[in-house]
């Protein structure tokens, strides 16, 4: 049951909602709109913030006192593959190392439409392959987690790196991925009218924009079409609320039907990547323990 508290933080974010239901969307704005979003994230405390160029990339590295990186999460940002940035979801990646114990690299990879399809998917794996060759981290005590289009990014470097026969991470996370880039779920229609963040028509113009003209079902880009066959343990966070509520679900099944042990967790009435929000939510918290827990026991 969704608290009293996030019911109301629901109906503000509502009136402030800046949903393309029908028009151009405009890539600026959106990621204008994200970066000024950002005074709602908050950082855990006591959080220490270290910038660095990861093989040309910028990224951070996001550590609570005393963490030692003899381990690490590799965390992808969400946003279209179009906007996010390293501060827009600055909060969220410490404060999920924070419940991790563990810590965090944070990477801006390249976006579209100036850099298309493959180009953040050879930066995540560029950084992983970085965190094990130059900073000497075993592959079991790897991370890779990302929230929407980064979720998606998350589980087709898995698999990149599976194809190019890397040893690959202990496990990944995955918050409201975005797994079907053709958006064929029935939940794209089905939850239009109680999703709060994300519209259908967005979601074409940024696939497209991504894409620029490669397949949308490109396993590469779109995972669900992927075979699924050896990828590490996941955790799958998605509120039942998404119009990509769906690209979890089946994702979650197909890889399960693959051996794989992942974990689809489900959270009743919930919107897109709610964990953003972090210590103002009730859920988010919830949530976050519950991604701490998961890569504790990866690392236990």
């Amino acid at each position: 049951m969704v608290s009293l508290r996030t019911k109301f933080f629901m109906q503000v974010m509502k009136l402030f909602s800046l949903k393309n239901e029908d028009g151009i969307m405009d890539v600026e704005k959106k990621r204008k709109k994200l970066e000024d979003d950002v005074f709602l994230f908050k950082m855990p405390r006591k959080t220490e913030v270290q910038s660095l160029i990861v093989n040309d990339i910028p990224a951070e590295w996001l550590c609570q006192k005393d963490q030692v990186k003899d381990k690490a999460i590799l965390y992808l940002h969400g946003g279209y593959y179009l906007s996010g940035s390293l501060n827009t979801h600055r909060s969220l990646a410490a404060r999920i190392g924070k419940m991790s114990d563990t810590p965090v690299l944070s990477l801006a990879y390249r976006l579209a439409p100036e850099n298309p399809f493959p180009a953040g998917l050879n930066d995540a794996v560029s950084a992983y392959k970085w965190l094990i060759e130059e900073m000497k981290i075993k592959s079991e005590r790897i991370v890779i987690a990302g929230d929407s289009a980064g979720g998606g990014l998350t589980l087709a470097t898995l698999l990149k790196l599976r194809d190019e026969k890397i040893n690959l991470p202990a496990g990944a996370i995955a918050l409201s991925p975005w797994t079907d880039l053709a958006l064929t779920g029935d939940s794209i229609k089905g939850n239009y009218n109680v999703e709060i963040m994300v519209t259908e028509n967005e979601a074409h113009q940024a696939a497209a924009m991504y894409l620029n003209e490669i397949d949308t079902k490109n396993p590469l880009a779109s995972p669900l079409y992927a075979d699924l066959r050896g990828l590490p343990p996941l955790l799958i966070q998605v509120g039942t609320h998404e119009i990509i509520l769906d690209d979890s679900k089946r994702f979650a099944e197909k890889a399960k039907n693959s051996g794989v042990q992942v974990t689809l967790d489900l959270w009743e009435g919930m919107f897109h990547v709610f964990q953003i929000f972090g210590y103002l939510l009730p859920e988010s918290m919830k949530a976050l323990r519950k991604i701490g827990e998961f890569v504790k026991n990866l690392f236990s």
